[in-house]
């Protein structure tokens, strides 16, 4: 038989329309998985598409004798990458809480979790 405090370890479903509002309130608590979000967040982005053609140019430029302009381009890439992979989670959100599809994908398939506070 069930606990009262079991019961409540599991999430009901919150329409996104109140996500959307109850968000900056405060009424809810998210939960995001960091290693999910990275990977969901750097495919939704096509990170992949963007940084390696900069990372690429930077490559070329040191070898044909820009040494520090191709340096600086490479350090760009990589810094922006990690950069956005480390601010995955919060990217996440903010997707999540302009677009009902983005929220729809990242709370059935385990990225998201939403929590009402309190």
């Amino acid at each position: 038989m069930p606990t009262a405090g079991a019961e409540t370890d599991f999430a009901e479903h919150v329409a996104f329309e109140e996500f959307r509002a109850g968000l900056p309130a405060g009424r809810f608590r998210v939960v995001v998985d960091p290693k999910l979000a990275r990977r969901y967040v750097s495919q939704r982005l096509l990170l992949i598409v963007l940084l390696m053609p900069l990372i690429g140019i930077g490559i070329a430029l040191a070898l044909l004798g820009a040494r520090w302009t191709g340096g600086l381009l490479v350090a760009c890439g990589v810094v922006l990458h990690r950069l956005l992979m480390w601010q995955a989670p919060q990217i996440l959100l903010h997707m999540a809480a302009g677009d009902a599809k983005v929220y729809a994908h990242a709370t059935q398939s385990g990225l998201m979790e939403v929590r009402r506070a309190g």
